[in-house]
């Protein structure tokens, strides 16, 4: 018997050493494989399709866990060996189409939109598959395609005529960092100095707060000069149509402050050549907006007296995947249902509050929790409060207030922190 249990615990040794020595050298080469997509469909139908691939110089993203997913998203891609059959890569998104599909335009009308994504170049051929989610996780649109790393109409980008940049805090080789690009928006030639102090701002805004602080060492960011032939941004409700770098406007889904934009390819062709993973857009206006798609981008206007809470809270939303704390709504929001449980970590509709911040509630907190008003308690005591994702019933957030709720708030909570610090590490280590 004990030889017998010997020569399992070699067998999983031999294993485990086995998987671990499956590094990111076996099947990537130190490139990037910018893949575009077209999201395409109503609220009844949606398609993908391949627009263009395109391949950029160095590879900034992880190189290790690669077959796990930072989060579950509302979309994910995957990366097979074809050869093999082994999943070498997988990560995960949201997009600005998704969002749009729960909107009453999306019942009459069928819309295209851009999305970029980033995945490590492969050395052999390798078989990608991309899928859209619905709003009970459910898949609804899938797109597979082979990739042949050696197709001579994958467009080579960022050899030359890179956008010029500054480094605004480098801790180290893009291996061992997560790499955050700052492009300008609405800010013309002459405006590139302004653009730097607003970068400056909100590099300091972001590493202000935990667990950004704590672990600061492990972010590069670089500020990106992506001219506008105009300054300022497009206000349609004002008609104020302006000619800028990524083309972003405010009245998305025609709301006032919902500041995007849909020229993605134009956003990625800016920093081709620099590396980056997550992308923050300021625009050089003084109007209040902005807004963040997990794993997409954020965009947020560095001239209003928010900007700096709003820029930290977007970056939840881009980098984190957190979700918005505040509610509005009695009804429940389209992109909540509440028989579902909702993938991002900082809110809950019970229906699997295990997977969530349970562990961080004390047997005696009542769920409902009553809104704590003590305002040294406020953004720390956990528990579990009703009114979060748009909706006043029904969904639940860990604290009475939190930087994801509120622009007056001086920190994330105790859940939404340890969500980003799990995902800092993730990348990280």
């Amino acid at each position: 018997m004990r030889k017998r249990i010997m020569f399992t615990l070699l067998a999983l040794l031999f294993w485990w050493n086995g998987a671990e020595a499956q590094s990111f050298d076996d099947y990537f080469i130190d490139k990037t494989l910018r893949v575009d997509y077209l999201f395409n469909g109503d609220a009844s139908k949606q398609v993908i399709s391949l627009d263009e691939l395109v391949s950029l110089p160095g590879w900034a993203g992880r190189r290790h866990a690669l077959d796990r997913l930072p989060l579950e998203g509302n979309g994910d891609i995957t990366m097979v060996d074809k050869a093999s059959g082994k999943v070498i890569y997988r990560t995960s998104f949201s997009s600005l189409f998704q969002e749009w599909l729960g909107e009453k335009e999306a019942q009459q009308l069928t819309r295209g939109f851009e999305n970029t994504f980033l995945l490590p170049y492969p050395k052999y051929p390798a078989i990608v598959t991309v899928r859209l989610k619905d709003v009970r996780h459910q898949p609804c649109a899938v797109l597979k395609h082979e990739v042949n790393p050696e197709d001579i109409l994958i467009h080579q980008r960022g050899t030359s005529q890179i956008t010029p940049h500054r480094y605004l805090l480098q801790n180290g080789a893009s291996d061992a960092c997560i790499d955050i690009a700052i492009l300008a928006e609405g800010y013309t030639s002459d405006e590139m100095e302004l653009f730097y102090k607003d970068a400056q701002d909100a590099c300091e805004a972001i590493f202000s707060h935990e667990p950004f602080k704590r672990l600061k060492h492990k972010f590069n960011v670089v500020a990106v000069e992506s001219v506008s032939q105009d300054s300022g941004v497009s206000i349609p409700r004002k008609n104020e149509w302006k000619n800028t770098a990524v083309s972003s406007h405010f009245d998305t889904f025609y709301s006032d402050r919902y500041l995007t934009t849909r020229s993605v390819k134009a956003m990625h062709n800016w920093l081709a050549g620099i590396p980056y993973e997550h992308i923050i857009i300021l625009a050089n206006t003084d109007t209040y907006g902005g807004g963040g798609i997990y794993n997409a981008y954020l965009l947020t206007t560095a001239h209003h007296a928010m900007f700096k809470p709003v820029v930290v809270h977007e970056f939840g939303h881009s980098f984190g995947g957190l979700a918005d704390e505040y509610a509005y709504d009695e009804a429940p929001s389209p992109l909540y249902p509440y028989e579902v449980e909702p993938w991002e970590p900082n809110i809950t509709t019970l229906v699997d509050f295990g997977s969530k911040w349970k562990d961080l509630v004390p047997e005696d907190i009542p769920v409902p929790t009553p809104v704590e008003t003590d305002p040294a308690k406020i953004y720390t005591k956990v528990g579990v409060y009703e009114g979060a994702g748009y909706t006043k019933k029904g969904i639940y957030r860990p604290t009475t207030e939190c930087r994801m709720k509120i622009n007056e708030a001086p920190c994330f909570c105790p859940v939404c922190e340890r969500a980003l610090e799990r995902l800092i590490r993730f990348y990280t280590e």
